[in-house]
């Protein structure tokens, strides 16, 4: 999934005001861009905070971008998604009222009385980006866009689940504490790329914290889906195929029960690059399917091999189903710092080499 904040601040970094109505920095046509933002996305992202505050509908307006993504397949408006720790929430707010859209909301907490107007999914006492980017790819989002509040986009910066920021500056707009609300200061990364331009009359800063890497990674994940289908189909397992790929370019190959009845298509590529006298730090490994997180036919799981050998990159095509066990191989790998990449438009022929087990 490919995440995009996107945020508007006065000259001083407050993102509101602490009057009672909504605080408007944005010009219209900096608004007019933001809007044209949000419909390159498949969905939307806004705290519960924001959400009690402003009590935003969070729609498309335009009609033919509506009915371009009727044209895709998809509901006419973003998919909406916000964040609680208290349950705080009313069924009545036009979050929940307004538009055709698909509605999740992560929470800490139960919320009976939301289940009706949106999928409720438990966080299990955590919320994190990682837990949230990770259960919205689940459900067939591909892109996500993040406007806040502060705690949110800080959220997803600490975590490093953002690829691109956009800030917006009103130059002419300053708050200062007495009035100021949330504030927000953005400082690119090291090694971020930025582009700045004037867009009435707001300064408008776009970085790019992470490349776009699907061009690379579609042509190894191929690679790695085809090897799945040199497995030899099994009633208690995958047939899965896996390439490490070094800093410097080798590559090597393996796909499940390839030398040993227990072993994963990620243990058996792993294990040709070691004997190679590889060093993993660094490296990437393209899956067909997500790297397991628990098993009982070897102690130590795929995931945590990946992490134990410093690999920096995780891409695969299909979430593991919950047919044997409950996967939670990319969160843990998110939460751990390494950079995980699904491409589900490969996963037609994952499912495909494990057609004995559907």
């Amino acid at each position: 999934m490919r995440v995009t904040l996107s945020f508007a601040t006065t000259a001083d970094g407050y993102l509101d005001d602490n009057g009672p109505e909504r605080l408007m920095i944005s010009t219209p046509g900096d608004w007019e861009a933001v809007l044209r933002l949000r419909a390159a996305h498949d969905a939307i992202l806004v705290g519960a905070e924001t959400l009690r505050r402003d009590n935003p509908a969070l729609l498309l307006r335009d009609p033919a971008v509506r009915e371009l993504r009727r044209a895709r397949g998809v509901r006419p408006d973003l998919a909406k998604v916000t964040v609680t720790r208290s349950g705080g929430l009313s069924p009545a707010m036009r979050f929940f009222t307004e538009g055709d859209a698909d509605r999740y909301v992560f929470s800490q907490t139960e919320i009976t009385e939301l289940k009706d107007v949106a999928e409720v999914i438990s966080t299990d006492g955590s919320i994190t980006a990682a837990g949230i980017v990770t259960e919205l790819e689940k459900r067939g989002i591909d892109s996500l866009l993040v406007e806040g509040g502060a705690r949110i986009l800080a959220m997803f910066l600490a975590e490093g689940m953002a690829d691109e920021v956009r800030r917006a500056v009103n130059p002419r707009l300053t708050l200062g504490p007495e009035r100021g609300g949330a504030r927000f200061v953005f400082t690119p990364p090291p090694g971020a790329e930025c582009r700045h331009e004037e867009v009435d009359g707001m300064e408008v800063t776009t970085c790019t914290l992470r490349p776009d890497t699907s061009a690379e990674d579609l042509g190894y994940l191929a690679q790695a889906v085809a090897a799945g289908r040199l497995c030899t189909p099994s009633a208690t397992s995958y047939c899965v195929g896996a390439v490490v790929v070094l800093p410097d370019g080798r590559t090597f190959t393996g796909h499940t029960h390839e030398t040993s009845p227990t072993h994963h298509a990620e243990q058996e590529a792993i294990r040709k690059a070691l004997d190679a006298g590889a060093d993993l730090r660094g490296a990437a490994i393209y899956s067909s399917m997500e790297p397991c997180s628990q098993r009982s036919s070897e102690p130590e799981s795929c995931t945590q091999l990946i992490l134990r050998h410093g690999f920096s990159r995780v891409v695969f095509a299909l979430y593991e189903p919950d047919r044997f066990v409950r996967c939670r191989g990319a969160r843990t790998l998110r939460e751990a710092g390494v950079e995980v990449r699904v491409y589900p438009s490969l996963a037609g022929g994952v499912r495909e080499a494990n057609a004995h087990l559907q």
